[in-house]
């Protein structure tokens, strides 16, 4: 199970140069608004999946004013030392390291040290449109299986060709089907592929994801989700055929997996219309802890979870549901960030855990 021991940042966001290392499996961060609880976190994100957890360009975490950053660190995986390293020069180009190897491809390297996120604004994946859901999945599916992130990294570039050629022949009123034909194919392969991987996957997904929430919320609150796609009725083939002129009008493909949903309701009626604000973010730690019994069941070692602010808009019940979960119920290492001291110390100490505590 990966373990990180150690992280070092130079220039990242507010560090301009700082080291923390770690010794227990459950991490506490405390400190005030702004002190760097949450860049600390998203650190340890960036080795993970190469990224910013907050779809930040590269350049954007670089410390104020300055360019380029390094972020270095240790994972005790299986009682082997593993050194990461990212470095983003100061000519903008992204480096990437495994001991000392260059990671050539960083979407080989997604998966490789799986971790979990939690933080305030997640709630969008609750509250937000459809792409929220279909990112938080395709998450999920790409630390798992290499070749789901290949065939969505093909989807989509595809699915740009396609619509750049429904926009080419709306414009020249052209009657020449030939590429879009061949895209068709091309689009529909890749995308049957995927929507199999994404309906088989919640199958498993969904009873995990319910049973959380109702431990968390400690009753049943009839809450139900369903995948929604279009191809559950026809082949993707299909679709694109039957919505050719729609398309050629439009100049964009109106069917495929990136209309996909998950959809989340309360007694049958839309779920954010229905919940409080502790039912929704209760929600959204039973969804990212069912990402986390997922990643472990097919990976057989738990992800890092990372969990910035969970205490906020939360019940004192449903907090402590939530931190036996995480805590009791899992073997993962665990960083949780929180702008109170005594909150965080009470919590461990509540739930009997030896915990390691960082002010910053």
């Amino acid at each position: 199970m990966p373990f990180f021991t150690k992280i070092s940042l130079v220039q990242f966001r507010n560090y301009m140069s700082q080291s923390f290392n770690f010794n227990k499996k459950i991490v506490g961060i405390c400190g005030a608004n702004g002190s760097g609880k949450t860049n600390l976190l998203d650190a340890i994100y960036y080795l993970c999946f190469t990224k910013s957890y907050f779809s930040k360009p590269d350049a954007k975490n670089a410390m104020h004013g300055l360019q380029g950053f390094r972020i270095d660190g240790i994972v005790d995986d299986s009682n082997k030392e593993q050194y990461l390293t990212c470095i983003l020069r100061e000519t903008g180009k992204k480096e990437f390291y495994v001991d000392d190897d260059v990671v050539k491809k960083f979407s080989s390297h997604i998966g490789r040290f799986p971790c979990v996120f939690i933080a305030p604004d997640d709630s969008t994946l609750i509250t937000g449109g459809s792409e929220e859901r279909r990112k938080f999945l395709d998450t999920i599916l790409s630390q798992l299986f290499p070749d789901y992130l290949q065939e969505l990294i093909d989807y989509n570039k595809l699915l740009l060709q396609r619509n750049s050629c429904l926009k080419n022949l709306h414009e020249q009123q052209s009657n020449n089907f030939d590429l879009l034909d061949v895209l068709d194919e091309q689009l529909a392969n890749a995308g049957q592929k995927i929507f199999s991987c994404r309906k088989e996957f919640l199958e498993t997904l969904i009873p995990i994801a319910l049973q959380q929430y109702e431990a968390i919320a400690d009753k049943d609150e009839n809450v139900v989700m369903n995948y929604q796609s279009q191809l559950l009725d026809k082949s993707l083939l299909q679709l694109l055929k039957d919505n050719r002129q729609r398309d050629l009008y439009l100049q964009r493909t109106t069917a495929g997996i990136h209309k996909d949903d998950l959809t989340l309701l309360m007694d049958n009626e839309p779920f954010k219309q229905l919940a409080s604000q502790g039912q929704r973010k209760s929600l959204l730690f039973a969804l990212k802890l069912a990402e986390y019994f997922s990643i472990k069941n097919v990976k057989k070692h738990s992800p890092v979870l990372l969990l910035d602010d969970v205490f906020e808009k939360l019940d004192e019940d449903r907090m402590l549901n939530l931190l036996n979960k995480v805590c009791n119920d899992t073997d993962a290492q665990i960083f949780i960030t929180d702008t109170h001291k005594q909150r965080l110390d009470m919590a461990f100490s509540e739930l009997k855990q030896d915990w390691q505590m960082i002010e910053l």
